[in-house]
């Protein structure tokens, strides 16, 4: 990557004195954890804590300017998507707060532990300056996203910093994992420290140990499957823990039973011959479904009109519902991501992780010396794995009709793209092309692909952190890119080039928000109005946005507009290669809106 900051003078030497400040004990906490990198939107409401960072702390952990607020926490949040890791995330007072909502929000959804630092105040009114810091403060500022953070401080004194501190990590790690928020009183930060302040002792536990399954219903678990002749398994967050992939893998083939994959973390390998993703048919004659930590068991299982709304299930009435997760810890008496209760006849409250290996081995000791269950379950896997083989020779046949259309339809940008990268190793970040990509694709690792993208204006700071947790081992991180997305925050592109994180964005560019027109589509049908009035308020062209004009202005290598398959492969070669010399690049493929 060409050096961004020749120009710029080099810095001085973090500044080494013996006074000590009360935002010297956050940093103090923050190198404890071990925390590596700090997204951040700068502001004045932590400038005690920024200096303490750059002198005292020496720029550990390595702070990440953003653009936005919601970029910081995005790049928080497909950083631990990608390593289960957290890092920190600092937002600047209320207003930096409200800024961050949305992020927050989609991470306290999706499982994602960040540690998100904000500040307010003083709270000291004789301290405040004149109408910023009354503006810029609120009573308990943690209200703000209270309702969707797993838990939220503010030490009133130096000395709360440090059982605060432990305590919020340990919450935001323990299952079901998700954010923090952590705020700190201007005032606190810029007092000069007069005393020691004791650190957690560093022989304590950070985090509680996980939590295994009630030995006796997962007995009773282990008899309903084995007597079960067509069980199907349901996943959803299994692997947010890599060592759950192959647990997962080894629980299907003692079952012979098909696994389907909801996405929300790579939970199974796409092209091993029990997965059946995808394929909802696995669930019309299912007389068992094992749901491990699932909370999205609907769409799998049911099939909606979208016009209408009416949801009917496809899975018989008599099946068998266990549902082995966190279950109820996760519920929020605010937000609804909960989703409709399953009525299952056994639940059990368990980490996955523990509950999947403990499962399976209760089950191979049913069929230790029962030839007829070894037997039935050969026969099944064999079924199985036909039904994968077909449906995978289906999609590659489908992927090559309207080859050579132009703009580009979706299965075959997902096509190239694939040529491209197989060879090397790489990470998908968030958007599957219409699960083109996990149709076509060999996700053969834990690592390959952190999960599903999310809502509108969260995939760019996403990747970006994902791209950040792959940075180190080399891998080559690919970011299907919708254009919609990325125009909500373009100046994330800089936070690529700045701190030096190399990756490939291939547009997504159908110039459109077009999940939305196909709503306004099945509304003009439903109420026989004009359909070709249905792209009012959702195009994104007159003007066409120059995405690879836009990232070249920003120190990205970039090509496009390209507007034919026959394009794709060559610029895609061209691409990697800077990529993998350090450069960021971003191909602008314009693609068909279905």
């Amino acid at each position: 990557m060409p050096d961004t900051s020749s120009k710029a003078k080099k810095p001085a030497p973090p500044a080494k004195t013996d006074r000590r400040w009360g935002s010297d004990v956050i940093v103090d906490m923050l190198h404890r954890y071990e925390l590596p990198y700090a997204a951040l939107n700068p502001g004045a409401s932590y400038r005690g804590l920024h200096d303490s960072m750059v002198n005292y702390g020496g720029n550990k952990p390595v702070m990440m300017l953003c653009q936005h607020e919601e970029t910081a926490v995005q790049i928080a949040h497909g950083y631990a998507k990608a390593c289960g890791r957290p890092m920190v995330a600092i937002v600047h007072n209320l207003v930096g707060l409200l800024h961050s909502n949305l992020a927050i929000y989609y991470a306290y959804i999706d499982r994602a532990p960040i540690f998100i630092i904000g500040a307010t105040g003083p709270m000291d009114e004789t301290k405040r300056r004149p109408r910023i810091d009354w503006t810029h403060t609120a009573l308990v500022q943690g209200t703000a996203v209270r309702d969707y953070t797993k838990w939220d401080y503010q030490p009133t004194v130096v000395d709360g910093v440090p059982e605060s501190f432990a305590r919020a990590y340990g919450v935001m790690m323990t299952e079901p994992q998700g954010p923090i928020y952590m705020c700190y009183d201007a005032w606190l930060q810029e007092q000069p420290l007069e005393h020691d302040v004791p650190l957690p002792p560093k022989t304590s536990m950070p985090v509680p140990a996980s939590y295994s399954a009630d030995p006796a219903a997962l007995a009773r678990a282990a008899d309903l499957i084995a007597a079960a002749q067509r069980p199907v398994i349901l996943a959803e967050f299994v692997g947010r823990d890599p060592r759950a992939f192959d647990h997962l893998v080894a629980l299907a083939e003692t079952l012979g039973a098909p696994v389907y994959d909801v996405n929300s973390r790579l939970n199974f390998p796409g092209c091993h011959p029990l997965n059946m993703s995808m394929v909802k048919e696995v669930f019309r004659d299912a007389d068992l479904i094992l749901c491990l930590d699932v909370r999205d068991w609907e769409r799998a299982t049911t099939e909606l009109v979208s016009t209408t709304r009416k949801l009917t299930s496809i899975e018989p009435p008599d099946c068998t519902w266990i549902d082995i997760g966190f279950g109820d810890l996760e519920l929020s008496s605010w937000a609804m991501d909960y989703q409709r209760l399953k009525h299952a006849q056994l639940r059990i409250l368990a980490d996955t992780t523990l509950a999947i290996p403990a499962l399976t081995d209760l089950v191979r000791g049913k069929i230790a010396g029962n030839a007829g269950l070894g037997k039935l379950i050969e026969a099944r896997a064999r079924k199985t794995g036909e039904r994968h083989r077909a449906a995978r020779a289906k999609w590659a046949k489908e992927a090559r009709e309207d080859w050579d259309a132009s703009p580009i339809p979706l299965p075959r940008l997902a096509t190239e793209i694939w040529e491209a990268v197989k060879g090397e190793d790489w990470v998908l970040t968030a958007n599957t092309l219409e699960d083109w990509a996990r149709m076509l694709w060999d996700f053969d690792k834990p690592y390959r692909h952190p999960g599903k993208s999310l809502g509108t204006s969260t995939q760019i700071g996403i990747s970006l952190g994902v791209a950040l947790a792959h940075r180190d081992a080399g891998r080559l991180v690919v970011d299907i890119q919708p254009d919609g997305d990325l125009m909500f925050d373009a100046g994330a592109l800089w936070v690529a080039v700045k701190h030096r994180i190399p990756m490939l964005v291939v547009m997504y560019n159908n110039r459109a928000y077009y999940n939305d027109w196909e709503h306004q589509i099945r509304m003009a049908r439903l109420r026989g109005t004009p359909v070709e009035r249905a792209h009012i308020g959702m195009d994104l062209d007159t003007p066409n946005v120059d995405f690879a004009g836009l990232a070249r202005s920003m120190g990205w290598y970039a090509e496009g507009p390209i507007e034919h398959g026959k394009d794709v492969g060559p610029a895609l070669k061209r691409a990697i290669a800077r990529v993998k010399a350090g450069q960021p690049a971003l191909l602008d493929t314009i693609t068909q809106k279905r």
